[in-house]
Formats: structure tokens, sequence, C-alpha cells
């Protein structure tokens, strides 16, 4: 039985019921009227307390996830938490990351893809589509394979080789199209609209939300001592989804007490961190970070909601910045993040330097992606390979 009961619009109140397909309620415009899914959460409870202690994937946690019995299955969730020692000691504070690096498809989009195929295949749906800047495409056209539905991806034409093969070697038509990522969003949903395509693009698909969620919930079992999870944001949904799982663990009496949430954007993509802290938007110049490379976010006010709801706070962090830090990640404890999971890190600095963060507290970094699907930004962040004969005379004697 599907445990969602009601959708209920996020600036208006109204309330509709699942499973008719709608995701947006009709009284707002395409910036407006997300829908957020409601549960019986008594009857979860209830389930949820028999759990082992364990997460094997998302469906540990399936009495609170909008399905009918029919999960897609690939992996996705039961990511590990890793200690981060050295850079704990260099920032001084208790640093651990959330590692979703190791998701099907390398990336946290593969907790809302998960819920988003079994929605469309309970839907009848014959063909799944989305927007993305990349991670979120190749997680979905993964599941899609999983799922045996055909699959159509639109990203913007600057999208890394990486993110764009990724979704192709899953059987996906992927259309690079003219413009950014706000101009491949606003083509998905035309054609996915007159096609009758399903379209799980986060940026307004309520259940993209619920899948990503897990990510709070996961945190909450492993790490329920947490002051702080820094997010990186881009159309704000990742995060605004990890605080609907933490709130929910809290109000469901799973959690005691909610960490604070930090957001980070890139200077060049800084919509929602400008909307939180009072400021004019500035013009947005782009980021190399390119899964937070979006200028026009359609849950801005939702993850807006969440900073304010945990009590949290912003920063935007230069590209220069996440660039280091992607390196650092590496170098200090060997994890190779994509530069927006980077960015979480150069965020967490800058929180540190201006007093945001405290000493001493303990603090979750989310790696929402591995570093392999853009190898062209890490190669701007290091030292070029370095070509000597072959000879032992001509190796460096530095160690």
């Amino acid at each position: 039985m599907n445990p969602a009961i009601a959708l209920k619009c996020t600036d208006c109140g109204r309330v509709f019921v699942p499973g008719d397909g709608r995701h947006q309620c009709p009284d707002h415009g395409d910036f407006g009227g997300l829908l957020d899914v409601q549960y019986d959460e008594d009857a979860a409870l209830d389930a949820l307390k028999e759990r082992d202690g364990t997460v094997a994937d998302i469906w540990d946690y399936e009495p609170l996830l909008p399905t009918d019995g029919a999960a897609v299955r690939l992996g996705a969730g039961g990511t590990p938490l890793l200690s981060a020692d050295a850079l704990s000691a260099e920032l001084d504070v208790d640093l651990r990351l959330k590692d979703e690096r190791g998701n099907p498809t390398g990336s946290i989009k593969d907790r809302a893809s998960a819920v988003l195929a079994s929605r469309a295949l309970t839907g009848g749906a014959d063909v799944v589509t989305c927007a993305s800047t990349g991670n979120a495409g190749a997680s979905l056209a993964g599941y899609a394979a999983r799922a045996d539905l055909d699959c159509c991806i639109f990203v913007p034409e600057d999208v890394p080789e990486g993110k764009a093969v990724q979704p192709a070697i899953y059987g996906a038509d992927v259309l690079a199209v003219e413009g950014h990522y706000d101009d491949a969003f606003s083509l998905c949903r035309r054609v996915s609209g007159r096609r009758d395509w399903y379209d799980g693009s986060a940026a307004v698909n309520p259940y993209a939300v619920e899948g990503l969620r897990t990510v709070g919930h996961e945190l909450a079992d492993q790490v329920p001592a947490a002051d702080w999870v820094v997010a990186p944001m881009g159309n704000g949904c990742g995060l605004s989804a990890t605080w609907k799982g933490l709130a929910e663990f809290e109000r469901m009496g799973l959690l005691d007490g909610a960490p604070r949430l930090l957001g980070v954007q890139a200077e060049g993509a800084s919509a929602i961190h400008d909307r939180f802290q009072g400021e004019d938007p500035r013009a947005g110049t782009g980021t190399r970070a390119d899964s937070i490379d979006v200028g026009h976010p359609h849950n801005a006010e939702r993850a807006c909601r969440a900073l304010s709801g945990s009590d949290g706070d912003s920063v935007a962090v230069s590209d220069e910045a996440i660039l280091d830090a992607e390196r650092r990640l590496g170098e200090a404890e060997g994890v190779y993040a994509e530069p927006a999971s980077a960015a979480t890190l150069a965020g967490l600095k800058r929180a540190r330097d201006e007093g945001v963060v405290e000493p001493g507290e303990t603090v979750v970094l989310l790696v929402t992606g591995t570093g392999l699907k853009d190898t062209e930004s890490a190669r701007s962040a290091t030292d070029d390979v370095e070509r000597i004969p072959a000879s032992p005379g001509a190796v460096p004697d530095r160690y």
C-alpha cells in the first residue's frame, strides 16, 4: 500500500490526492506551486521501529516512500559515513563525510531516481525524461534501463563529456540543448507535456524530493549528534530534501534535535544564497561546478525555508576555492569528489573563517558525486603529469 496520503502545495496549502499525475499546483506559475508529499507518520513509525539498525539501501525506509510496492532496485542509498581526521584537525571541528559516490551511477541523485522510476513504472509510463546538469540525467537513465523504460535526457550544451556519455551507455537519448540549464529545463517541460512522457526533473517533480530525503534519514541514524550538515545548492532540491528527512525523523521521535544546515553555492550561480541573505540577486556568470550551475533555481524558496527552519546559514564561494577544496579532499582524505561536492569543504572553510561554525562542532559534508564524472575540472586543479625517461635517475628525489 502506498503510504503517501496527500500532496500539499508549498505556496498556498491546497491539497491534492496522490496518483492523479499532478506535479504542481495549478494556481501558480512555473516557479511556484511545488507539491510536498504527506504521509501517515504514525503508521510509518510502527514499521520503522522494527528495523535492525542497518541500512542496505533506501528501501529500508519504504514505509515512508511513495510507492505501491513496485520498487526499482539498483542499490541506491546505504552509503557510508567516513571520518575525516586530517581535515578535522585542520579546521578544528569533528568532520565526517557522507559519501554518496558509491551509489549505482556515482551520485546522490540515484536516491531520487529509484523513486521516480518506481512511480513511472507503476503509473504505466513508457518514456521517462528530465532536464539535468548531468548527474540526475545519468541516474534516471540508469534506473530507466533497470525498469525497461525508454529515456530521453535534456542537458545544457556545455555538459561535461563524462556526464553526457554515461546516460547514453544506459541506452538513453541525450539531447544537448543550446544555452544553459534553464533552456534545457524549459524544452523538457514543453516536450514531455505534449508527448505524455513522465517528467522526473527534480526541479518540479515532488517524488524526486522523496527519494533524496532518505539521506536525511540515514544521517539521523548514523550521526544523530551532528551540529551541522553542509550541502551544495544548485536547484535547492537536495538541500531541502535533506532537511525534510531530518525534520521528519525529529518530529517522529527518531532523532533528538536536528542539525543546522549550511547551504553552499558558487559565486557565479548564487541565487539561493543571495535570496536567503536578503541581497539583490547577483548576475550569474556560471561556475565550473556544473552540478550546481543553475541560474534560476525552482526550489529556491523551499531551500530558503529549509535553511530558516534549521536555524542554518549559507555561503557563496569562488571557483578557485572550490577547485582547491577538490584537491584538498583528495590529498587529505583520499576522496575524489566532483566540484559541486567539493564546494561543501570550501563553504565550511569560509564558515569557519567567519565564525558561523564554531570550534569542536560536529559537521557532516555531503559528498554528492564522484570526481570521475568531471576529470577536466580536476585536471585544472592539479599539476600536469610529469613525463620522464625510463631511467631510475630520472625519478624525482623529493620523498
